[in-house]
């Protein structure tokens, strides 16, 4: 399984679109990252955050730069190590590591700045030499090609202390984007055998780590500013059901990502705040395109009007997310709304089947897993939604481990889910250009290769939305994913808890502005 796929899906790393061409700074005007409570309280400093994540044990690491599964490590993770950008509201991507960027007029050559007095966790400072290290270091996973695309490891270099340049075999106005996950900053030299022990730059400082839990402690020399919890303690949980079970009973202060049913549960408890991040999770139905029996794109687009959307969000997710409209990247700055919202219509399905010779009398298989929350719930209402279009579908649950090694890329028929979705840059490049790693559907279409190359290669921003438009147009007509709804992501916390994030994706493990109000 592709470590930057399974890496991608379980954190739902954000990536935006819209990336700064000149210097971006942390001191704008613009918005701050979201938060979803504290209101206008006065933070208060200390105490300890108890916080429950999803995780399995026989899937620890310690490695930051390695494949993290559960959400418990990568939450641990990005509280120790500094990424060089991070998530934000308005701009999208905001300093942390890297205080500024700048990019060459021909958008090839990024150079990156690192932020003023930032130290690692020993007392010793943050170099260039030290940030070039670890991309390099990244870049070398099994995964790295997709974690940096279009960087090669001979062009990640130090100018001076404090510059770290980065070099792309192509025009990329996203670039600073790419850098908002995995880009974890450790100390140059460090081997293997103790990167456990590395430290970090971040917020938190690790005290103690037992069996995927973890006690953090507050980084008094942060270089990014006040930090108020005294300690953060993680607890790593197997199902979302414990997890909300355990924050109700009071032994956490906030269950992380704990999906709609726990919703559900706590709904009208006055002592359990509910925070919603709108698209917060995609689910999509791929359906393969180079071959097999979804080839024609007059067959796909029938499946897509065979499906009731309000009644898949409605049932599948208890109402909470959003209808969605087959293009993936639905919170990106530059998502073209203006295209026509496919309802369900049998009918023209029915029609269409009928054109394409579509054989009804054979029974397909629809392969999924209960990765997450609503997954193979999702897959089984699509089979009887697309029964009454005439088309047979047998579900078939997969355990995790065959699903992303044989399935996943492979298969004529399948649910996924990705939990990046506010740029349509990011899908486009990992999932649907014609040579990309990781193209579900295994979809090639020319146009759309053109339209994202001249996209990524435009500073001028009405431009390259006109780009993403086009880009967009072909996606709804003719690619490989039925997008039926977007998920909400979904934190349970105590009342006593102030300053979550609102942010989708990696935006909500950004604790550093969390406090207790008690």
């Amino acid at each position: 399984m592709d470590l930057t796929r399974r890496h991608v899906l379980w954190i739902g790393g954000a990536f935006g679109a819209g990336a700064l061409l000149t210097a971006c700074g942390g001191g704008s005007d613009e918005e701050p990252a979201g938060s979803a409570t504290g209101g206008s309280a006065k933070p208060r400093k200390g105490g300890t955050l108890r916080v429950g994540a999803l995780g399995r044990a026989g899937a620890i690491t310690r490695d930051p730069h390695g494949t993290q599964a559960n959400e418990s490590d990568y939450l641990i993770l990005s509280l120790i190590y500094d990424t060089l950008t991070v998530p934000g509201t308005r701009p999208n991507t905001e300093p942390r590591l890297a205080a500024s960027w700048k990019a060459s007029d021909d958008l090839r050559t990024w150079r990156f700045t690192i932020a003023k007095g930032a130290k690692f966790h020993d007392g010793s400072a943050v170099t260039a030499e030290d940030v070039v290290f670890s991309l390099k270091r990244l870049r070398a996973t099994p995964a790295g090609a997709s974690r940096l695309p279009g960087v090669q490891e001979n062009n990640i270099s130090a100018e001076g202390t404090d510059t770290v340049v980065l070099v792309s075999d192509y025009a990329n106005a996203e670039l600073p984007l790419l850098t908002r996950l995995t880009t974890f900053v450790i100390p140059k030299g460090t081997t293997d055998k103790d990167i456990a022990e590395a430290p970090g730059t971040g917020p938190f400082k690790l005290d103690w780590f037992r069996g995927g839990n973890a006690r953090l402690v507050r980084n008094a020399d942060w270089y990014g500013g006040e930090v108020y919890l005294d300690a953060i303690e993680v607890k790593i949980f197997e199902s979302p059901q414990a997890m909300a079970s355990a924050l109700l009973a009071n032994q956490i202060d906030v269950a992380s990502n704990v999906g709609a049913v726990a919703a559900r549960t706590a709904e009208g408890r006055q002592d359990v705040q509910t925070i919603r991040r709108p698209n917060d999770m995609a689910m999509p139905i791929v359906m393969r395109t180079a071959d097999g029996p979804f080839a024609d794109a007059k067959v796909r687009e029938a499946l897509r009007l065979a499906v009731d959307r309000e009644a898949m969000v409605k049932q599948v997710l208890s109402g909470y997310g959003t209808v969605a409209n087959d293009i993936l990247g639905t919170g990106d700055p530059a998502y073209d709304k203006s295209l026509p919202q496919r309802t369900r219509d049998l009918a023209k399905a029915k029609q269409l089947l009928a054109e394409a010779k579509f054989d009804t009398s054979k029974t397909y298989e629809l392969y999924t897993t209960e990765d997450i929350s609503g997954l193979a719930e999702s897959a089984t209402l699509f089979a009887t939604q697309v029964r009454e279009a005439g088309v047979k579908v047998k579900v078939v649950k997969q355990e995790s481990g065959t699903f992303w090694d044989k399935t996943w890329l492979n298969g004529d028929l399948y649910t996924t889910y990705w939990g990046t979705n506010d740029s349509v840059v990011f899908f486009a490049s990992k999932t649907m250009v014609s040579d990309s790693g990781q193209n579900e559907a295994g979809w090639k279409d020319e146009a759309f290769d053109t339209a994202y190359e001249k996209a990524i290669g435009t500073a001028d921003a009405s431009e390259r939305t006109a780009l993403l438009t086009e880009l967009q147009k072909i996606e709804y007509d003719s690619s490989g994913y039925l997008l039926w709804g977007m998920a909400d992501g979904i934190d349970l916390a105590g009342s006593a808890v102030q300053g979550l994030p609102t942010l989708p994706g990696y935006g909500r493990v950004q604790l550093e502005q969390a406090w207790l109000a008690r």
